[in-house]
């Protein structure tokens, strides 16, 4: 009879051989052992006991998945995905604690509790990072996109995709505020830097870690359709912008308090006064004043270009 342990660790293997076969990349006793953290002779009597449930095959020294190991690691796939999306979308958990919270509780959801919880969140297609959510019967919709490292100088793209692994590039990928749904600019590219912009924020990455950033290149005709926007807290004194769009970094409780204040796309807005210390700034906002930190303004995307600032 299988241990849970036993089982996690099973778990653990399928989507190694799945990731590897995804990116082009062998699975091995040694990659295996080493992602479990076990020795080879406990990684070697583990993928026995799955081959012997015809999970996983040993083709020379590779192993790849059967049908129904397959299956099996999409639906843990799928379970740790929604649980990304959840954490993003309706609790205050950091970007960092995503992956490891989701990598418990991804062995623990039972096929009802994961169906119960792809519902709550209406089914979404993608986790907060841009990865496919597999549907329950193992269908997934790619993301598409290109690294970001493969634009051209001067051209226009989507950010669809922000891989979370390892966690240290990662960190740095949300420090620069890059999230899937962002548009971006591509201004120059060499070997010891990517530069491009967000708006009228520049960005410098070294091209080892923009290669983590996938992209989808935008049309003409999406391009000019682009509406200019800055972050709310540009806005000086006494300046009226009206709202373009909340930040896709803007999730869950902190972006349902915004929708509640009426912070929406139209809503105009008003710089009235700053605090003695210089934050918060206080915004009237739909005959309301709300007293707003520059990192929450920072999250509100505003245009001035349809708004007369007058005193």
């Amino acid at each position: 009879m299988i241990t849970v342990t036993e089982r996690i660790l099973s778990e653990d293997v399928l989507k190694h051989i799945y990731k590897c076969e995804v990116d082009g990349r062998r699975a091995t006793l040694d990659s295996i052992a080493g992602v479990l953290q076990i020795n080879q002779d406990e990684a070697s009597t583990l993928v026995s006991k799955m081959a012997a449930h015809d999970l996983l095959q040993l083709q020379g020294e590779e192993f790849h998945l059967t049908e129904a190991g397959q299956n099996y690691a999409l639906q843990v796939i799928r379970a740790h995905r929604l649980w990304e999306r959840y954490l993003a979308d309706e609790t205050g958990f950091d970007e960092a604690q995503w992956h490891t919270q989701a990598e418990h509780h991804e062995h623990h959801l039972t096929p009802d509790e994961i169906e119960a919880l792809s519902a709550r969140l209406g089914h979404p297609t993608h986790d907060p990072h841009g990865d496919p959510i597999p549907s329950a019967n193992g269908q997934y919709m790619p993301h598409g996109g290109q690294p970001l490292t493969s634009l051209e100088p001067g051209q226009y793209a989507r950010v669809v995709h922000i891989e979370d692994e390892p966690p240290i590039v990662y960190a740095q990928l949300v420090a620069e505020g890059l999230y899937p749904d962002i548009e971006l600019r591509l201004k120059e590219i060499s070997a010891e830097r990517v530069q491009f912009f967000v708006g009228e924020t520049e960005h410098l990455l070294a091209p080892i870690v923009a290669r983590n950033v996938s992209v989808v290149p935008l049309s003409p005709e999406e391009v000019t359709e682009l509406t200019p926007a800055e972050p709310l807290s540009s806005l000086k004194i006494g300046e009226t912008a009206q709202v373009v769009r909340l930040s896709p970094a803007c999730r869950g409780p902190e972006r349902r308090r915004f929708m509640d204040l009426g912070i929406l796309p139209g809503t105009v807005i008003k710089a009235e006064m700053v605090s003695p210390s210089g934050d918060p700034t206080a915004y009237l906002i739909r005959r309301s004043l709300i007293g707003l930190r520059k990192e929450q303004a920072d999250q509100i995307y505003i245009t001035r270009d349809v708004v007369s600032n007058r005193p």
